[in-house]
Parts: C-alpha cells; sequence; structure tokens
C-alpha cells in the first residue's frame, strides 16, 4: 500500500527547487502552513529529515534529500506521462521495419520515416522498396512489420487498413488526341498504344480493368520505372497508366508530359497498410500504425477527401 501521494511527492520537489516554502507555495498556489504540513507529513514516514530550516535562511537538503528528490523527480516525470496518450506513444522501444511499394516510396517513404522518428524516438527504423511480391513475402516471413502498399496480392493472412484512395493517371505528349480532354475514360484509352509496369501484379490488374469494361487494349512498352514511362509518353511511344501522379510537367528527357485523371470508378484502389496478422503485434508496430494512419487522415482532411473504407 503506498501512504504517501503523488502530491506530497510533488511538494517535497518543488520547495526543493524553490528554496523556501514561502516561494514554493506560491508556485504551487497553496497555503504555506499546507505545505510546511505535507512536508512533515513525508519527514515522519520516511523516518528522515528532509530539509534543513533555519530562521532567516534558505532551506537547504540533507544528503539524503538529496537522492530522495532525483527518484521523487522520476516517479513525478513517469506519472506524467501515464497522463499524456503522445508520451506514452513516444515511450516505445524495438525495431521497426518499413516496407513500402517502388511506386509509392518516391512520395511517401521520407515523410512517414520523419514523422515515425519524431513520434517513436527510442525505435530503430528500417525500411526496405519492394514490388508486390517481395512485400507479401516478407510481411509474411516477419521480415517486415508493416507494409505502404496498394491492395494486390495480399489474401485473408494480412490485416489491411485503408489510408486514401486514389484513382489513376494517363501520362501522355502535349500532342495526343486525349490531351485536349480534362479527363479520360478507360474507353478512350482502349484504342490506344499503352505503356504499363512490367511487374506481374500491376499489369494483369490494369488490363483486367480494361477486360471487365469489355476492352481489349493493346501494350506498346512494358516498363519498371515510373519516369521511363513518363519519358516514353512524352515521346510520343503511347499513353502510360499509373497510380503515382509526381509533381511536374516534363520527363527527365526534358520533354512535357501531360497527366489526365481516369475517372472510372471501377478503377479507384486505396492505398493501405499492411502487417500479417499470423505474427505477434508488437508495440513499435501498434504505435508505428497509428502515427501513419494519423498522418493520412491529416491528409485526407486538408485535401477534403473522404477515408477510404
Amino acid at each position: 500500500m503506498l501512504y504517501l501521494t503523488l502530491r506530497q511527492i510533488e511538494y517535497v520537489v518543488a520547495v526543493a527547487h524553490a528554496g523556501s516554502l514561502a516561494q514554493a507555495a506560491q508556485n504551487l498556489h497553496v497555503s504555506q502552513p499546507a505545505l510546511s504540513v505535507a512536508l512533515t507529513l513525508v519527514e515522519n514516514r520516511l523516518g528522515q529529515k528532509l530539509f534543513i530550516r533555519r530562521k532567516g535562511s534558505p532551506i537547504t537538503l540533507t544528503a539524503f534529500a538529496q537522492n530522495y528528490i532525483a527518484e521523487a523527480q522520476t516517479l513525478l516525470a513517469q506519472a506524467q506521462r501515464l497522463e499524456d496518450p503522445a508520451a506514452l506513444l513516444r515511450n516505445v522501444n524495438g525495431t521497426l521495419t518499413l516496407g513500402c511499394f517502388d511506386d509509392l516510396a518516391p512520395g511517401h517513404l521520407a515523410p512517414m520515416l520523419k514523422a515515425l522518428r519524431t513520434g517513436l524516438p527510442d525505435v530503430v527504423l528500417r525500411w526496405r522498396i519492394c514490388d508486390f511480391e517481395s512485400l507479401a513475402r516478407t510481411l509474411r516471413e516477419g521480415q517486415i512489420d508493416l507494409a505502404l502498399t496498394y491492395d494486390l496480392g495480399l489474401d485473408a493472412a494480412f490485416d489491411k487498413t485503408a489510408l486514401k484512395a486514389v484513382s489513376p493517371h494517363a501520362f501522355m505528349a502535349p500532342h495526343s488526341i486525349l490531351a485536349a480532354h480534362g479527363s479520360v475514360s478507360l474507353a478512350d484509352l482502349a484504342s490506344q498504344p499503352l505503356i504499363l509496369f512490367e511487374e506481374g501484379l500491376s499489369i494483369r490488374h490494369m488490363l483486367n480493368l480494361f477486360r471487365h469494361a469489355g476492352h481489349n487494349p493493346t501494350v506498346a512498352h512494358r516498363v519498371r520505372s515510373l519516369e521511363v514511362m513518363r519519358s516514353l509518353a512524352a515521346n510520343g511511344e503511347g499513353i502510360g497508366i499509373a497510380y503515382t501522379l509526381p509533381p511536374g510537367d516534363f520527363s527527365y528527357d526534358g520533354n512535357p508530359v501531360i497527366a489526365r485523371k481516369i475517372r472510372d470508378h471501377s478503377a479507384i484502389e486505396p492505398i493501405i497498410l499492411a502487417r500479417s496478422n499470423h505474427l505477434p503485434k508488437l508495440a513499435a508496430a501498434n504505435s508505428a500504425q497509428r502515427l501513419i494512419c494519423r498522418i493520412f487522415d491529416d491528409q485526407n482532411q486538408k485535401n477534403g477527401l473522404k477515408a477510404p473504407k
């Protein structure tokens, strides 16, 4: 059973810092007699004098009090953290490995790492950039704790939290026949030579969107890189399709490239945060998941977007 209250211990620390009962009472907004009674109760319980009080002289700490005050300050700091959810979040330690899908990494990896280093300073962060199949495998094997990706190639063995719903964009040269449109549809694109990512799940997903809408498009180029896709599109080699929309209107080779939103509702995909549901739920991963969700919630609210279901 605890006989000393946190308030009484707080009074002791306040007197030690202030150097006088009068100043400590003023700082704490309590009466000096009440403070004096509290100190006496603490000293009686400890069986030790904490302060040497002489009339007309500043209060001084006994040798016992010097160690006691240090322990008391630690206890009060811990008690304060228990009242502060943000502090509890920061008090998580361990190691966290964050995975990120290739296409999402340039726009999201660094901001997430920055937020996680600030919010979880005692967690050692590692990261890996992977394709869809590698992310699924490393999540299943426990090599990655959390993965930012699209919902492709992940079955019921994974917990998935939708963060943001995104539409794909079509990249084209300014002289393309579709460049005059404010947005385009899958039907508009079906008759154009397409530039798609060669990664298996990605190209199958994109072709299935067309086929389910009754179209059979022609794939002119398969690429690994978004910037290669944009360069080919800027040079009239076809129309690229990707869910990532980088800033800027020029490809790396200096040619202008235009992006048009694909307006078909069926093409909308969520960005998700995935984790294996067969592995232990580590505190670091739980805290990181809450932080990442908060980042995307703030972004969605700022942009006037509804949270994805």
